[in-house]
């Protein structure tokens, strides 16, 4: 029997076993979308098929379904939020985890919907490989999801250069508004890792090959448009932050829009389809959701408000996933996407492995793109005890914002009965539940006792807590975060992070919420400071201005917004077989 897209029968054993996640992706026989569509209660005029496996929804449907659950007395879907501890640098499984405890939710009778970020090919073909899930967890189409699915990176992409095209020629032809050159920010982007596009110079050759001036590329994950998308409540609203968008200053110092150089309503134009979000399914037949995939450490790391005010009308529960640890994504989530969206999540599953923990203990070094060190993959809970106090933190932030932790053990092989009895000895010390999930192994027959868990957590009242105001200085903002979430003792500004901050109070900005871009690997700005840190100072060298997406973002430290290549990229391993088949995904 191969893996099946059709809801197996809890009862039922899962298939025979596979020897990778791509293998199990494409042995499954997925269910029609319209199927798919359905069960999410989505009608058939609001679906716009991508090929077999893969669909746009119409934005229509929202309101279409707002209605008839308002008509029939239904309340929302029940918003649960998938977290993590700090990760390593080769991450935690949150996604397959988010997947795992939809098909869980779905076994124990519940219509659950998934609402993802799409990956980056630049990370797909530099370190990852893939990010559709893993094992008996994963969504389907595989290599869709992980190349090009809809285009939707692409749209962005060409939005965002558009814009920096239309800024070198407004330069070229007499630069009427007198934007200074000095000043421009907008950058360019490109969905692939290189790190020789950081910093380059445009403009280059003879005078009707534009003005001279230094630039570089962002991965496409990283631009401010990627945001905008993920953020936008309608098509006027996507058109509205695109016209907000600050490319740079006048000489006088006046900011210059996107509608100053009028590229926004061409901009628009190129990401109208892309504003549709794109449906998915499980292995097991579970709607997802996929839709935009800003960056976690330097914007909002949450996949989309439209996505998530869809499938919060197409089901019992609304599973999203939030970037990096509840430091980055959920922080984010909170004070930045649910203002917005005005969903507002009940539980937060706290995703936690037992490498994770070891590695927080500080016994253990381990390297992007290597495998694990020997040594800790042997028995050894005092290790993971040792690095427990990041997750005791992680919890203490999840109940700051007064949601419900519930932890979630993600099982791995390796990993010994003994050491995921002190995690759940902890989590126990804690007043929290937790669950050991082997949803990677045993799709959602795996995930049913964090799914339980979840359920009960599901139906105690929440009443969220925001870590500032709105009304509150830009400088307050960032120290609310930098002391409430990360448990710092202060921040510290350099002068040019202080002048940036007071001149965009003078312009009107100081009402938007922050970003700080820090990063992942550490609760602190130092990704050198395992567990828990504290005695620390949160360092801002900079702050910039997101206009369009509507924040202010402090950088913590030298963020790369444009990743380079390992020595052997994953891209080394992709490839055709004779069949003409995708190999190497993982």
């Amino acid at each position: 029997m191969s893996p099946s897209a059709v809801p197996a029968d809890p009862s039922t054993d899962l298939p025979p076993r596979l020897d990778t996640d791509l293998e199990i992706a494409r042995a499954a026989q997925p269910q029609p979308m319209p199927a798919i569509a359905g069960r999410a209660g989505i009608s058939a005029e609001h679906l716009e098929p991508y090929g077999r496996a893969v669909a746009k929804i119409d934005l229509a449907a929202i309101p279409a379904l707002q209605e008839q659950r308002r008509a029939a007395g239904i309340a929302p879907a029940t918003y649960i939020v998938v977290t993590a501890i700090t990760p390593t640098p080769l991450g935690e499984g949150k996604t397959t985890t988010a997947i795992g405890l939809a098909q869980g939710l779905a076994r124990l009778g519940h219509r659950a919907t998934l609402a993802l970020r799409q990956p980056s090919m630049g990370p797909t073909f530099g370190i990852k490989g893939g990010a559709a899930g893993a094992g008996y967890s994963q969504l389907l189409p595989m290599e869709t999801l992980n190349l090009h699915l809809t285009g939707d990176f692409h749209a962005v992409t060409a939005a965002h250069n558009l814009l920096s095209a239309m800024v070198d020629n407004h330069l070229h032809h007499g630069n009427d508004l007198g934007l200074d050159p000095r000043s421009i920010s907008w950058r360019r982007v490109l969905d692939v890792n290189d790190r020789a596009l950081r910093n380059v110079v445009v403009g280059l050759g003879a005078r009707v090959d534009g003005v001279p001036r230094q630039g570089g590329f962002d991965i496409t994950a990283a631009s401010e448009v990627m945001v905008i998308l993920s953020l936008a409540t309608s098509l006027a609203d996507l058109r509205a932050r695109l016209g907000r968008i600050v490319v740079g200053a006048t000489y006088a110092g006046r900011p210059v829009t996107a509608e100053d150089l009028q590229a926004a309503g061409a901009m628009a134009v190129i990401l109208k389809d892309a504003l549709k979000p794109n449906l998915l399914q499980t292995l097991e037949g579970t709607p997802a959701l996929v839709h935009t995939g800003p960056f976690g450490n330097i914007a909002t790391g949450n996949s989309s408000v439209v996505a998530d005010q869809l499938g919060s009308v197409t089901g019992d529960y609304l599973i999203t996933e939030a970037g990096f640890g509840a430091d980055m994504g959920l922080e984010r989530l909170v004070n930045l996407k649910s203002r917005v969206s005005g969903l507002v999540p009940a539980v937060a599953v706290v995703v936690v492995t037992v490498r994770a923990l070891k590695a927080h203990s500080g016994r253990f070094t381990i390297k992007a793109g290597a495998a694990l060190p020997e040594e800790m993959l042997a028995e050894d809970p005092d290790a993971v005890f040792a690095g427990a106090d990041n997750l005791r933190r992680h919890l203490q932030i999840v109940a700051g914002f007064g949601l419900h932790p519930v932890v979630a053990i993600n099982a791995f092989p390796t990993d010994h009965a003994s050491e995921h009895a002190v995690i759940t000895r902890i989590a126990a010390e804690a007043g929290v539940s937790s669950a050991v999930s082997t949803h990677v192994a045993d799709g959602g027959a795996g995930a049913l006792a964090l799914a339980e868990a979840v359920t009960r957590m599901a139906d105690v009242p929440t009443e969220v807590r925001f870590s500032y105001d709105l009304a509150d200085p830009l400088t307050a903002k960032i120290e609310a975060v930098a002391r409430s979430v990360y448990g710092a003792d202060g921040v510290d500004y350099l002068p040019e992070a202080q002048r940036a901050l007071r001149r965009y109070e003078s312009l009107g900005f100081g009402g938007l919420p922050v970003v700080i871009a820090k990063t992942h690997l550490s609760i602190s700005s130092d990704p050198a400071l395992r567990g828990a840190p504290t005695g620390w100072r949160l360092p801002v060298r900079e702050a910039r201005l997101a206009a369009g997406a509507g924040y202010v973002y402090a950088v913590c430290g030298e963020m790369r917004t444009m990743p380079g290549l390992s020595r052997h990229p994953a891209a080394e391993r992709i490839d055709l077989d004779a069949d003409g088949q995708i190999v190497g995904l993982s």
